[in-house]
């Protein structure tokens, strides 16, 4: 297989091959022509692991690594992104107070820090719920986000948010608030109207104006790799298929790709993306 021109990077991907295609898609990936990926923890319940406090996380992440380790000896460049996801303050309630999952959501938030700090993930996720919930259980879950903004901000890493579908202006205040650059908090599943960084995915209709307007974005495909839901967001093949259609279409250039999926990547994350 020859070089690849240019980097192609996955922003937010997960391979699981207990419940997935693991390695398999990975290799699909990279032999679409995909070479870096950000390979973000899966929640807690999705690998049988039922936190009750903020350590048990490390179970999570443990595995995270491994996979990562995996597909890693593909040649795929893997970056860790390690957290918290914002609906596991729901599965939290059905065994604890709303306090005592907060208590435990900002423990696994600090849990996941350790990682960043030795190097070994190199950003944090967290977000709210993207679902109908209480205000109560919002406002409980923006105290969580507000942690990880922090956190986030000690360390100088980006932090991925999950949260609803729009711009989430207040998460901009918020990250102000905590000290972190707008710029490094990056709003997976994003579109354009954000204020945040916005991770769009890849066969998103609004890449095109992004890109007129020299905006920085990044990629995503959101591949959960789960046998139950194949394919689901888009596959993992979709990163490097697209920004490569998008090229032979002539809507963006190389010098488009080494923006979009080398020098934007370097700058929020903090990384460095050579071409393997």
């Amino acid at each position: 297989m020859k070089s690849p021109e240019f980097p192609v990077t996955d922003d937010h991907i997960h391979f699981d091959p207990v419940n997935g295609r693991g390695v398999e898609a990975a290799k699909d990936f990279f032999r679409a022509g995909g070479t870096h990926v950000f390979l973000v923890s899966k929640p807690s319940w999705s690998l049988s692991v039922h936190p009750v406090s903020g350590a048990d996380y490390t179970r999570v992440f443990d595995e995270t690594l491994r996979v990562g380790r995996l597909v890693a000896e593909t040649g795929i460049i893997v970056f860790p992104v390690l957290g918290v996801h914002p609906a596991e303050i729901t599965r939290l309630l059905e065994r604890m107070t709303l306090p005592e999952a907060v208590a435990t959501m900002k423990g696994g938030i600090d849990c996941a820090a350790d990682y960043v700090r030795e190097e070994r993930a190199v950003a944090l996720k967290s977000g709210r719920p993207h679902y109908e919930t209480t205000p109560e259980l919002m406002a409980a879950s923006n105290d969580v986000l507000m942690h990880a903004l922090t956190v986030a901000a000690d360390l100088g890493c980006a932090l991925q948010i999950h949260a609803e579908t729009g711009p989430c202006s207040d998460i901009a205040s918020m990250a102000r608030d905590a000290g972190i650059p707008v710029e490094k908090v990056v709003k997976h599943y994003g579109s354009p109207d954000t204020p945040l960084h916005p991770s769009l995915i890849a066969k998103h209709k609004g890449i095109p104006a992004l890109v007129q307007s020299g905006r920085p974005f990044t990629m995503e495909s959101d591949y959960m790799d789960e046998n139950s839901r194949p394919g689901a967001v888009i596959g993992p093949k979709s990163v490097p298929r697209y920004t490569r259609q998008l090229l032979a279409s002539g809507v963006i250039t190389i010098e488009d790709c080494f923006r979009i999926h080398g020098e934007t990547i370097e700058n929020v994350y903090g990384v460095t993306v050579t071409i393997p």
